[in-house]
């Protein structure tokens, strides 16, 4: 009988710990995930915008830049209009590199700790044109 006891009270936990494994990931497991959004450089009417002009996103959300229309296109964050005015944020944003190519893409993902608030990110060779867009990041 103790034999039997035993071996139900050692069941019984196994059970009760894997349980309580389990719930752990449920809980701890973020509830949003990160969006993926596509900014076109250059509008599909050939003008010489970002196609949305201003985008709204969180830490964790990426951009997809797609070369469009009339290239050569880049994607460079302004240093000093940033929430936190700061040039290294600035430049981690940013995609120096011409675009030549339509249908060419490149990536920003916006970090964990990027300072809420608004950014300003425009294409070099077509900034005099007012290739000029804003990034909303939210808190």
């Amino acid at each position: 009988m103790k034999l039997f006891a035993a071996s139900w009270r050692r069941l019984t936990l196994s059970v009760l710990t894997v349980l309580l494994v389990l719930s752990s990931f449920v809980v701890f497991t973020p509830s949003a995930s990160a969006d993926t959004f596509t900014v076109k450089l250059g509008t599909d009417k050939g003008l010489l915008a970002f196609e949305p002009k201003k985008l709204t996103v969180k830490p964790g959300d990426t951009i997809e830049w797609v070369n469009n229309k009339v290239p050569p296109h880049n994607v460079v964050f302004d240093k000093a209009l940033n929430p936190a005015k700061s040039a290294d944020l600035a430049k981690s944003l940013s995609h120096k590199q011409l675009l030549m190519s339509p249908g060419q893409k490149q990536t920003t993902t916006i970090p964990a700790d990027a300072p809420a608030g608004e950014y300003t990110f425009y294409c070099e060779p077509h900034r005099g044109a007012g290739m000029v867009g804003k990034l909303i990041v939210e808190g």
